[in-house]
């Protein structure tokens, strides 16, 4: 029996052999390696001061992400990863997240060890007015595993500019939190809601969000059940 390709037109030939040699549209996730760092956003003691966030009703949303990121932590530690914090010292007099008061201490089980890289900044992105992207660059990290403080605010700020500069950016969405906001209109947006739509728009878009485990098991491994969906490339 001859070559069943042999009979079909040139033209639909090359399209076939392209379509064969194309790279998938959503390419799996690969393991998480030297080229990764672990970037934990402003875990603070002064988030917890919630009527300052969401107003007297302040309330926040997944009381277990401290729990998360500390496995996250603990998994780059063990295996020698590179661990980068920010640290938020507000330009606000009245927040909580100044380095000058108890706010802006770490909380605990969160405190940078040697060979960590502290960002110091003072407005949501942890790139505006700091040296986080030189040091990135020049320890040749290309791709960013983000988790911390807020969901909406700074991990949502710091998500999307490490998207556009070109990081390979993965947000650890039950490794966040955030609190409820007060819309215009006095409207009490749940926390829950706030979350939920903040890492719907960045998924896709500026970043692939996944959760803990997932990003624990690719310490060790490729997962090809899951895809890398980030865009703008």
């Amino acid at each position: 029996m001859g070559d069943p390709m042999q009979n079909l037109p040139h033209a639909l030939i090359n399209f076939l052999e392209s379509v064969e040699n194309t790279p998938p549209l959503f390419p799996m996730i690969q393991r998480f390696g030297s080229d990764t760092a672990l970037l934990l956003i402003d875990v603070q003691r002064g988030v917890d001061e919630l009527q300052h966030w969401g107003g007297p009703t302040g309330r926040r949303n997944n009381p277990t992400a401290e729990t998360h990121m500390k496995a996250l932590l603990e998994g780059f530690r063990a295996r020698k990863l590179p661990v980068f914090f920010t640290r938020h010292d507000s330009r606000e007099a009245a927040s909580p997240l100044k380095l000058s008061g108890p706010g802006g201490r770490m909380k605990e089980g969160f405190e940078p060890v040697v060979g960590e890289t502290v960002v110091i900044k003072d407005v949501n992105s942890g790139f505006i007015g700091t040296d986080m992207e030189i040091q990135l660059r020049r320890r040749g990290i290309t791709r960013l595993v983000a988790a911390g403080f807020f969901t909406n605010m700074c991990v949502a700020t710091t998500v999307r500019m490490a998207g556009n500069m070109g990081f390979d950016t993965y947000l650890v969405h039950d490794a966040c939190a955030c609190t409820n906001r007060l819309g215009i209109d006095g409207t009490d947006y749940d926390p829950e809601l706030i979350h939920a739509t903040s890492v719907a728009n960045l998924n896709g878009e500026f970043c692939t969000a996944i959760d803990h485990d997932a990003a624990l098991a690719l310490l060790d491994t490729d997962a090809p059940h899951l895809n890398r969906v980030q865009g703008n490339e």
